[in-house]
């Protein structure tokens, strides 16, 4: 088993926007720093210069790294795997205009990837979920389509299932993306982002007093369910499962039948607030947004709420996440390769301060959700780990200690997809550096 490597400290990236929106200098930022190559590979494929738990290396599947430039995935973001080699990968493409794709990846150990354009011309195509009827459903902006990627013409096969999401234009709405996960009756549970960062503003209040965009006619920064009907489809009408959530990009459903939910919280200048958060999803409760941070603690643009956040009428979180840390994914492990991360849930940190840039692992209860550590901690590049100062949260075991910006050696991570392939290897997406990666056992 080879002891993880130690990297030089990583530089601070100075970066006040939102994790989904200032994309543009930090892909030409990735363009000149790409991942740099080791000679021993990792499993079979090129080994990139990323630190990993010991045991545990990273292996380039497709993207620029090394002396290979070349990016045939622009913004790839969420993975489904087909078989023991196929893969689908979708890729928003940008960040406006329908540029987004799905590709199909063919990979296998010793051999160089190939990838195929599918299905071109989609708005922001983020979520991709193989469905109850076995076709592969993938979510853009504004809809939710499935298609057959075994079909003789794959675009010929596509068809529309939800329609009617926002139609979150960029400049428009911070959180355009959308995300769903099927339920156990097959019905869809699909996220409707805030478009805003606090719902601040008189305009943007109800004559009650209420955020006008979370609790009026939009139905944003909630939940929504799609039933099922007996014809096996899903009808334009929903139900709001629950509200008060900024951005549930990274949303899953444990075996047990709970549905956890990694909130990506205010984007607040100063650095270390507000937490992110892990929600444990109730039907019929709000979450808080846009009214209280961290536990129960009133929004600085909604301070009248401060006894309405510490009311039960408030479902506070479940756990912390570190600031800024911006979870876009994650599932729990069970794979043959790994047997010390059986049944941990797996959390991408998409951020690109110092605490993002990292795959995280809890340990979970029953019901898959994290257990609360008496002491919490969380790792900030640079500084090692820091106290969270209050509770409840969780100390992860961090898959990936060496992600940190090192000039010459890579750019700060930024991973975005988690699929876990059918050999135990964890496959990852890193969307700023254009990365399909495997993290495999190191022999």
């Amino acid at each position: 088993m080879a002891a993880f490597r130690r990297f030089p400290a990583p530089g601070r990236l100075r970066v006040g926007l939102s994790a989904c929106l200032c994309l543009a200098p930090l892909l030409q930022a990735s363009a000149r720093e790409r991942h740099a190559v080791e000679t021993a590979p990792c499993d079979g494929y090129p080994r990139l210069a990323i630190g990993t738990l010991p045991g545990m290396c990273a292996g380039r599947v497709v993207g620029p790294a090394g002396d290979d430039g070349s990016r045939p995935l622009r913004l790839p973001r969420s993975l489904l795997q087909l078989d023991a080699t196929t893969w689908l990968v979708t890729d928003l493409g940008a960040w406006e205009g329908a540029r987004g794709a799905v590709w199909r990846l063919r990979a296998k150990s010793g051999d160089a990837a190939s990838v195929e354009r599918l299905l071109d011309g989609l708005h922001l195509p983020h979520a991709i979920a193989r469905g109850p009827d076995g076709r592969v459903y993938v979510g853009e902006m504004s809809r939710i389509i499935r298609f057959d990627p075994e079909a003789g013409d794959p675009a010929a096969s596509v068809e529309e299932v939800v329609g009617g999401l926002p139609d979150n234009r960029l400049h428009a709405h911070r959180h355009p993306l959308s995300k769903f996960v099927f339920l156990a009756d097959g019905s869809l549970l699909v996220n409707v982002g805030a478009p805003s960062d606090q719902c601040a503003g008189d305009d943007a209040r109800t004559a009650s007093g209420d955020c006008a965009q979370s609790e009026g006619d939009a139905d944003a920064a909630s939940l929504r369910l799609y039933r099922r009907d007996a014809g096996g489809r899903w009808g334009p009408g929903y139900e709001v499962f629950a509200r008060g959530l900024r951005n549930s990009v990274a949303l899953a459903v444990h075996a047990s039948g709970t549905v956890l939910q990694a909130e990506n919280s205010y984007d607040f200048e100063t650095r270390w607030s507000p937490y992110e958060e892990i929600n444990v999803i109730e039907a019929g409760r709000h979450y808080g947004w846009p009214y209280c941070a961290d536990l129960v603690q009133a929004a600085p643009a909604w301070p009248e709420r401060t006894e309405w956040c510490r009311s039960d009428a408030h479902a506070a979180p479940a756990l912390l996440l570190p600031p800024h840390a911006a979870p876009l994914d994650m599932l729990w492990y069970h794979g043959a390769m790994f047997p010390a991360l059986q049944g941990r849930l797996l959390m991408s940190w998409h951020g690109h301060r110092s605490v993002g840039g990292r795959i995280a692992s809890f340990a979970v209860d029953a019901r898959g959700v994290p257990v609360p550590d008496a002491r919490p901690r969380f790792p900030v590049y640079g500084q090692g780990m820091r106290a969270y100062g209050m509770g409840p949260a969780a100390t992860p075991v961090v898959l990936t200690p060496g992600w940190g910006r090192s000039p010459g050696l890579r750019p700060q991570g930024s991973p975005v997809g988690l699929a876990v392939a059918d050999d135990g290897a964890i496959w990852a997406t890193d969307d700023r550096a254009g990365l399909v990666i495997r993290f495999a056992r190191d022999e």
